[in-house]
């Protein structure tokens, strides 16, 4: 009797293992078939579970996510500090333990959202192309420079001054759902209910780290740096908002979080969305022909340069080998989540972009 009893717990110490194995495989199986997680997961199981978590942590003034993260943190160094002596002994048992954490914790996140990683591409979903020629992009990014022009020139009265934003951060928060609500007129499955957006606790070492910021996948709120400039404040609550409605290809937030800027009735996030995107069009001429891009950037106002200028500094004034490490850790969480282009994915937003632009 004692024998089967402790037959049954040395089993039982391989089966959370034994799950993580389950799930790896069954996570090449599922990308496969997007139409199903896109049915049944991404428009079925995740919107309740998303719909509850924000409805109730979303009044919170505080982030529960960040909280959770800095208890994790905090048990997880713990834990080694403890079991420090013991790897050379009991390196087995220790090695178990560290797998089968690993075991709940990725179950836990595609559960809760990192499924969204495997439904249906949104060039698919919108009936978008995928490719651009030079002469498309051209036109894009002089139509883009009219635009910023016009609104910088509107807000400042002056093409070499840079646009300062009049609200403070808390503002912005509850701005940004009518972007989102002009633009599900015009596609409904991208609508927007029950806001969860808060500042960061960890504004700082975010922005260490490079980052704008996130979304927490456990408790779906999303995460801001409130110490970025605050001309970039919209598009990335945008962004992380995009993530919320369960779209976790980071091109396709970006260009989800620039269409509800620039559909926003509030010509600052308009601003904002404009001048993001023309900053990755210029950042494209730059790298596929230099005597374009010096041509394209003689017509742009002075005073969008200046914020360009302003976000540039920010973050160079933050660099260093912790955000070297970060990215370099994102980008290959990102290859193998569906993202083969790592943390380029985030310019491939322009192939919807100019795309979506023709088509409409």
């Amino acid at each position: 009797m004692l024998y089967l009893h402790k037959n049954r717990f040395v089993k039982s110490k391989y089966l959370l293992p034994f799950f993580l194995f389950v799930q790896i495989l069954f996570l090449k199986v599922i990308a496969f078939f997007p139409e199903w997680i896109e049915i049944y997961y991404s428009n079925g199981l995740y919107l309740f579970i998303s719909k509850t978590a924000r409805i109730s942590l979303g009044s919170l003034p505080f982030s529960i996510g960040d909280c959770l993260y800095a208890i994790l943190i905090l048990f997880v160094l713990r834990w080694f500090y403890k079991t420090r002596m013991t790897w050379k002994l009991y390196w087995k048992k220790n090695v178990l333990t560290v797998l089968s954490f690993l075991s709940v914790f990725y179950f836990t996140f595609h559960l809760l959202w990192g499924l969204n990683y495997y439904r249906e591409p949104l060039f698919e979903k919108m009936n978008i192309s995928r490719d651009y020629s030079d002469a498309d992009l051209l036109a894009f990014t002089k139509k883009l420079i009219s635009k910023t022009n016009s609104i910088q020139y509107q807000i400042t009265q002056n093409d070499s001054v840079k646009v300062t934003f009049p609200y403070p951060h808390d503002s912005l928060f509850s701005m940004y759902k009518n972007g989102y609500k002009s633009l599900a007129k015009e596609h409904p499955f991208f609508n927007y209910e029950h806001k969860s957006i808060k500042k960061s606790l960890f504004s700082l070492p975010l922005t260490y780290m490079g980052f704008s910021g996130y979304l927490n996948p456990f408790t779906n709120e999303a995460q801001v740096n409130d110490l970025m400039p605050l001309y970039n404040l919209p598009v990335v609550i945008t962004h992380e908002s995009a993530h919320q409605l369960g779209y976790a290809s980071e091109s396709e937030c970006n260009f989800i979080g620039y269409l509800a800027c620039v559909k926003n009735n509030d010509i600052y996030f308009q601003y904002s969305g404009y001048s993001f995107a023309l900053r990755y069009c210029l950042g494209n001429w730059n790298r596929r022909d230099e005597k374009t891009f010096k041509a394209l950037l003689k017509t742009v106002h002075p005073g969008i340069l200046e914020n360009y200028q302003e976000s540039q500094d920010f973050w160079e004034s933050y660099q260093g080998p912790i955000d070297i490490v970060f990215h370099a850790f994102y980008d290959q969480f990102l290859k193998a989540n569906q993202q083969t282009e790592g943390m380029d994915s985030y310019s491939k937003f322009l192939n919807l972009l100019i795309n979506y632009d023709l088509k409409t």
